[in-house]
């Protein structure tokens, strides 16, 4: 979910403030969950499971969209895999019903982890005082609109195939900018100092050791590769030469080696490999698992960016590393403040949900109804995984 198109995958906003007040610690037959009280509503989880569920059937264009949300009995999910997928009309309720509760699952926990951490972030936001107005919001969306949707076609295309509104994109795009304002409390400067330090500790990184290619004939016993070793300087040919004594697996290629690093071979061969001179036989060398005969035929020489080379490449990598620390700890203060302050309806509980025990025994495959019906669940079809700096999940009380 790098680009636009999947940032505004998903995404309404709740108004109400959270941390301000609560509205009872009881879930409540009409919502999934609360969050210190405000309700996330069974009415916006159908809403996400539907968007999650065309996003899921866009992998596989033509595939219908099922929508599995009845649990625990899924009469409606097996009613519309039925008139849907012709391939399975036959199948018994039983089949089906398990098809859609794999389904729901997968799906389901996505939408969770999208709802409740919408208030998370907002929640700590609110408290943080950190504000993002309308014209930011107009503006950071006309930016990105404009870089990824070519006409105003292509922008209508996807509303209709991401079963959105305006609304739920524009406030996606405000609370990705939340996000993004508290990844940036924990963010650090990426300085010369630090660039020239990464440098220094990883030099290996930024250039090529040499290699050589190289001939060998590898025997188990000295006399064997003395009369290898003979042969070759009285002229006869490597393939010749390395078939006839070599117990190398090279033996019936000519002995051939190629791009050779410093370190690969055993330790007596390398070091004299890497000493020696080129297109000159050289033996008789004694090593761990045999006596060798080899010839040095090509040296490639290493390779050495500098500084000033690399250093867009090192700002990148510690820009990365300290954009990954943001991203935990944005979400660490989110869990401690807010997970045991969400209540969840049992048969949505996941990870985000307080009290929350996984099942001894889960599958961690992505679940699918028989004969290739379009129910499996592609990652990232629902939301952005936890902590994505691009695509904080948001929610919204009006669908």
């Amino acid at each position: 979910m790098r680009r636009l198109k999947y940032i505004l995958a998903l995404g309404a906003f709740f108004v109400a403030a959270i941390g301000v007040s609560a509205c009872g610690s009881g879930v409540g037959s009409s919502n999934v969950a609360t969050v210190a009280g405000n309700p996330v509503s069974l009415q916006a989880f159908k809403h996400w499971m539907y968007v999650a569920a065309k996003g899921n059937s866009s992998q596989s264009p033509g595939s219908p969209v099922i929508v599995p949300t009845d649990p625990p009995n899924f009469t409606n999910c097996i009613a519309q895999v039925r008139k849907q997928i012709p391939s399975l009309k036959s199948q018994s309720d039983k089949t089906i019903k398990s098809d859609c509760n794999q389904l729901f699952t997968s799906l389901s926990q996505q939408v969770m982890d999208f709802l409740i951490r919408a208030y998370w972030y907002q929640g700590d936001a609110h408290n943080l005082k950190i504000n993002v107005t309308d014209a930011d919001v107009q503006k950071a969306f006309a930016s990105a609109k404009k870089q990824q949707f070519p006409t105003p076609a292509a922008f209508n295309q996807f509303l209709s195939t991401s079963g959105q509104t305006m609304q739920d994109i524009l406030f996606r795009v405000k609370v990705n900018q939340i996000y993004t304002k508290l990844l940036a409390r924990y963010q650090t400067k990426v300085t010369p100092a630090a660039i020239e330090a990464y440098y220094k500790a990883h030099p290996t990184q930024f250039g090529t050791p040499e290699k050589r290619d190289i001939r060998i004939v590898r025997a188990n016993k000295q006399d064997q590769a003395n009369a290898a070793l003979k042969a070759l300087k009285s002229g006869q040919s490597w393939d010749a030469v390395a078939k006839k004594y070599s117990i190398d697996p090279t033996k019936n290629s000519g002995g051939v080696l190629k791009n050779v690093s410093q370190g690969q071979e055993e330790k007596a061969v390398d070091s004299a490999v890497f000493s020696a001179p080129t297109n000159k036989v050289q033996g008789v060398i004694h090593g761990q698992f045999g006596y060798y005969v080899f010839e040095v035929t090509k040296v490639t020489k290493a390779t050495q960016q500098s500084l000033a080379q690399a250093t867009t490449t090192i700002k990148q990598i510690l820009s990365g590393q300290s954009q990954t620390k943001a991203q935990t700890a944005v979400d660490a203060k989110a869990k401690k403040d807010w997970l045991s302050k969400t209540k969840c309806q049992k048969q949505y509980a996941m990870n985000d949900c307080s009290g929350y025990k996984a099942p001894k025994s889960t599958s961690t495959a992505t679940p699918g109804a028989p004969s290739g019906s379009a129910t499996t669940a592609p990652s990232g079809s629902a939301t952005a995984p936890a902590g994505s700096a691009t695509a904080p999940p948001t929610t919204s009380t009006s669908k």
